[in-house]
């Protein structure tokens, strides 16, 4: 089970990837999202009139904003159930009914309302719609956090008590505490299924810190009133937090925590749950398993089995979860954010850790970015197929740290043959495989958007970060995703270790180019953040910092530190994402970057122009033998035509291409126009589909001695333009 609080939008995909695994092990098991069904079950009539009366009898009521929400609690009541069942996609007459202002009761999120036009337009009802009704619940959050539960929050739970606590003191000392409304909830759906389903070992996944704290109360709860229960945890938290873990009192919760890949560790986990004695092969031979022993904590690696490919690990299975009852918000108007929180996607990876893993503040020596191990395409797109025959969605979100160009082309041309209709989105790195034609191979293939790491926009930086991109290329490839009609997303980063303020006053002016150029459309600025496995993190004293050193004996990732430089990065914060805010909305790239700051910066030391030329210089590449020819577009129709002119008769061969939206008409030579038909016939051939650019040199040249005239003539450039593609 995933415990509250990770999407409300879509299932956190651990438990789907362990219980396909499961599957092809003939493991019974049953897959819960605790988070949906308390979201589900907290925002009800009902429960709101709970919630409005422990406020007003335990005198929690304190602010204005609290005050006004209870005031209007008939209201809030009246409408919930309405805005959940819009948000679950079941009611969406009520679109425009939310956008009228006499239905929701507004507090203090709605205070920039007023600003939506320009996000929304004047038809986007549904957009609009979701937004505030996004507005509304957040507004209900509000209540709940001041008024009854201070841990509360929509995508993570407690989630200060679980960053990078090198203590299990407060987290120890909360949970011997009474629960609140929202744990009660919890364990009471959570005690429904227990009973329901006997099971004889509970897996809980804890993914992020904000899934903490009720991951241990779950345990909690199964600890004291079903001993018999083993319970174990895994997820992203364990296995970048708790590497040095010491703390005895977390196995007054847990039996047993696993790190890393799941799966195996699960599966041995499982085999000593349901045999535990010596005749059992697995018996006390664990997989990367914390457990209690003798008084300590102790890790167990004893098993010799060893992990299982990726094309073993079965595919996603999505039965159990509740589907319907995901609700899609949209918390702001970013448009790659818009993402992560509208539509329910389905997940999957194209391949296990990073093809780059050289990042120098990324945790590159842990084994989720350091073993990488890619899927084949034809297997991906077999479980894309069945995924959704089993879900009805056809969105697919691939999770990657970064997806490996190669593996995108073949899943790209893979989708394409089989002539599905999907949409997907996932994260790259800008590097220059991404040229004009895979772009827009991708988009064909129904590639709707990127994210990517430009992080600090400073050669001299990312050189020092070992992205291995320059800015001018990362210029190039947003700019070839763009034209592909490919929405992009740059993650951005300031505070790097030895950053100084020009270089993030630079930096801005890159981004305000870029955004004005057209060829970024989203962002989001972070400040950097140093994490006890990364690079850095392991050797700080080559990039110009100092960690505090503190003793761990419970979570251990974010470290604090001291920048040698002594600037205060954190000051440029509000700056940095107020002008990106702007530039998003298409505003304020003519003001001057001063503008955006209470304190004095100096001048840009970038020119004006600088992207533009990046993206003017430097575009064409010769084709190489090994490079393949594909072909998008529709068999063309042909008609022999003759024109005479001074008594000489010339025949010519007319082609003509249908595109969706217009026709594109070519004259060529009678010979090669046929042998140009023959070639196209072969390229929509979804057996062939591919030709290697040596063999469609040859080929022609066995017929014609002017190939390079040939392919340079107009009409193969006005192919190029329509559809013929050159893929490396």
């Amino acid at each position: 089970m995933t415990p509250p609080f990770t999407q409300l939008n879509t299932p956190y995909p651990a438990t789907a990837y362990l219980k396909g695994f499961l599957n092809t092990k003939n493991i019974s098991s049953f897959q819960l999202d605790l988070g949906i069904d308390v979201i589900q079950e907290l925002f009800t009539g009902k429960r709101l009139q709970s919630i409005f009366d422990f406020a007003q009898q335990n005198k929690t009521l304190h602010s204005a904003n609290a005050k006004r929400i209870y005031t209007h609690r008939q209201d809030y009541i009246r409408t919930i159930e309405d805005v959940i069942s819009f948000l679950q996609g079941k009611n969406q007459t009520m679109g425009r009914r939310i956008c009228g202002e006499d239905f929701l009761p507004q507090a203090s999120r709605f205070e920039q309302v007023d600003e939506l036009d320009w996000a929304f337009g004047i038809m986007g009802f549904q957009d609009k719609a979701k937004h505030l009704a996004t507005l509304y619940l957040e507004d209900l959050s509000d209540f709940i956090v001041e008024c009854i539960d201070e841990h509360f929050g929509f995508s993570r739970y407690a989630e200060k008590l679980g960053k990078s606590a090198n203590s299990f003191d407060e987290l120890y000392q909360l949970l011997q505490g009474k629960n609140t409304l929202i744990d009660e909830i919890t364990l009471e759906l959570l005690d429904k299924q227990l009973k329901y389903h006997q099971p004889k070992l509970v897996g809980i996944s804890v993914p992020f810190p904000g899934n903490l704290y009720s991951a241990f109360r779950c345990a909690q709860f199964i600890k004291n009133k079903y001993p018999h229960i083993g319970i174990a945890m895994g997820g992203g938290f364990p296995n970048t937090e708790l590497k040095c873990l010491t703390d005895v009192r977390v196995f007054e919760f847990f039996d047993f925590i696993s790190l890393d890949d799941g799966e195996l560790p699960l599966e041995v986990i499982f085999s000593n749950v349901m045999n535990p004695s010596s005749d059992n092969p697995d018996y006390e031979l664990f997989k990367r398993t914390y457990r209690y022993e003798n008084g300590k904590v102790v890790y167990n690696n004893r098993s010799s089995r060893t992990d299982y490919k990726q094309d073993k690990l079965g595919t996603p299975d999505y039965s159990d979860l509740h589907l319907d009852t995901y609700i899609s918000v949209i918390e702001v108007t970013n448009p790659m954010h818009s993402l992560w929180s509208d539509g329910r996607w389905n997940k999957l990876t194209m391949a296990h850790g990073c093809y780059w893993g050289k990042c120098t503040f990324c945790d590159v020596s842990l084994d989720y970015i350091r073993n990488y191990e890619p899927i084949a395409a034809k297997i991906l797109v077999d479980r894309m197929e069945q995924i959704m025959e089993q879900t009805g969605e056809k969105g697919f979100h691939f999770v990657d740290e970064a997806a490996p160009p190669a593996i995108m082309t073949e899943l790209a041309l893979e989708i394409i043959r089989r002539g599905l209709n999907v949409s997907w989105w996932t994260n790259i790195r800008f590097e220059k495989s991404f040229t004009r034609d895979l772009c827009q191979l991708l988009k064909a293939s129904g590639c709707i958007a990127v994210s990517g790491g430009l992080e600090v926009a400073s050669d001299r930086l990312l050189a020092l970060i070992n992205k291995g991109v320059t800015v001018e290329q990362v210029a190039r490839v947003t700019d070839h995703f763009t034209e592909a009609g490919i929405m992009v997303h740059a993650y951005l980063m300031y505070g790097y270790p030895t950053q100084t303020v020009q270089e993030t006053v630079d930096s801005l002016e890159m981004v305000r180019q870029m955004f004005e150029m057209g060829i970024i459309q989203s962002g989001f600025w972070h400040q950097f953040a140093l994490t006890a496995h990364s690079i850095i993190g392991l050797h700080p004293e080559n990039y110009g910092i100092k960690p505090e050193q503190k003793e761990v004996s419970f979570a251990n990732n974010d470290l604090q530190f001291v920048d040698k430089t002594g600037i205060r990065h954190e000051k440029f914060s509000y700056g940095l994402k107020k002008s990106l805010l702007n530039f998003m909305n298409g505003i304020g790239f003519d003001l001057n970057l001063q503008e955006w700051f209470e304190f004095g910066i100096p001048k840009t030391t970038i020119s004006k122009g600088y992207i533009q030329i990046c993206l003017n210089e430097g575009n064409s590449i010769l084709t190489k033998p090994t490079d393949k020819i594909i072909w998008l577009g529709k068999f063309p129709t042909l008609k022999k035509t003759k024109k005479v002119n001074k008594g000489q008769t010339t025949e010519s061969l007319q082609m003509t291409i249908h595109g969706k939206t217009e026709s594109l008409q070519l004259n060529l030579d009678p010979q090669k126009g046929v042998w140009l038909s023959d070639l196209l016939d072969k390229l929509s051939n979804s057996e062939t589909s591919i030709l290697p650019f040596s063999q469609l040199k040859g080929d022609y040249e066995k017929q014609f001695n002017d190939f390079d005239v040939f392919w340079n003539s107009k009409p193969i450039q006005s192919l190029r333009e329509n559809g013929l593609l050159i893929i490396r």
